[in-house]
């Protein structure tokens, strides 16, 4: 069969598959960018007031609010937080699990697990627990009762940002230790006779072989990262004091449901879609690099 043949072989399986993402997602989309375009609200909503066409006016009013450039922020950084946050206890993890024995492995491994498993709503709500200020156990483990973790800015966000971290982390680990094992062993038993240290053979042969993985773990988690919303929703109380702790997805949905501006809130769904798809095409590439079939 040529390569035109199996091409289309390919598309005739996918298709159906095709069909089903274009009803639950390509229609979606669609609704959410012509809402976008439209002064929608609850007058509108309820019928008492005509839609009014506003063709790219709730976007200027976007990118010209100062709220929103701040949320911005505040989202790219705590993303930068988590993801490189992720990387460093999934890489450490990854690489104490393969220097350790196999029932201490297979122990880390089931606790990753645990932590990856747990749903995003049952792990906030136990770190708040464990957080709280007057019957918590790390407060009194530490001797702070009474500390709020929660109240202030940035300890809120830290709090949450290891919320996200613990339940991250288990991707990365088995991911690069996977990789690791998948090292060929004359490749590092060749360093280890030219006379290379531990620290010389991991930055100059494991490291650049696993560079395509971590290119892959490290856009998966920016994906993941950006648009956190049950975390920060749930332990911030729906974006903090005043709105401090606010990331864009929760900015968001209270735009669209607590002050009933859906239009302004279908605004920041698509700018968030845009970016999200510029990562994924990012991400889409890496892949294609790495060797992985797409």
């Amino acid at each position: 069969m040529t390569a035109k043949g199996q091409g289309r072989t390919a598309f005739a399986y996918l298709a159906p598959a095709l069909l089903i993402l274009g009803g639950l997602l390509a229609y979606p989309i669609y609704q959410l960018v012509l809402i976008s375009l439209y002064d929608y609200g609850q007058e509108q909503v309820s019928g008492g007031a005509p839609l009014e066409f506003l063709g790219l006016g709730n976007y200027q009013k976007l990118l010209g609010d100062q709220q929103f450039w701040t949320v911005f922020g505040q989202t790219v950084a705590f993303a930068a937080v988590c993801v490189v946050g992720t990387l460093l206890v999934g890489a450490f993890l990854a690489i104490l699990a393969t220097r350790v024995r196999t029932w201490v492995r297979m122990t880390l491994f089931l606790a990753a697990l645990g932590a990856w498993s747990t749903p995003a709503v049952a792990g906030s709500t136990i770190w708040l627990f464990l957080f709280d200020a007057n019957f918590g156990f790390v407060n009194e483990v530490l001797g702070i009762q009474g500390f709020s973790w929660t109240f202030d800015k940035w300890t809120a966000f830290g709090l949450v940002a290891a919320q996200v971290i613990w339940c991250s982390f288990p991707f990365v680990m088995v991911t690069l230790f996977a990789g690791i094992k998948a090292i060929p062993g004359e490749v590092l038993e060749a360093a280890a006779l030219d006379g290379a240290s531990a620290f010389r053979t991991a930055w100059s042969v494991t490291l650049p072989l696993l560079k395509p993985i971590i290119l892959v773990v490290t856009i998966q988690s920016i994906i993941w990262d950006f648009k956190v919303f049950t975390q920060i929703y749930v332990m911030t109380n729906g974006g903090g004091i005043a709105g401090r702790n606010l990331v864009l997805n929760v900015y968001a949905y209270q735009q669209a449901f607590a002050a009933s501006e859906y239009g302004l809130g279908a605004t920041i769904g698509v700018v968030m879609t845009v970016l999200l798809l510029g990562i994924t095409m990012f991400y889409l590439r890496a892949l294609k690099k790495s060797g992985e079939v797409l």
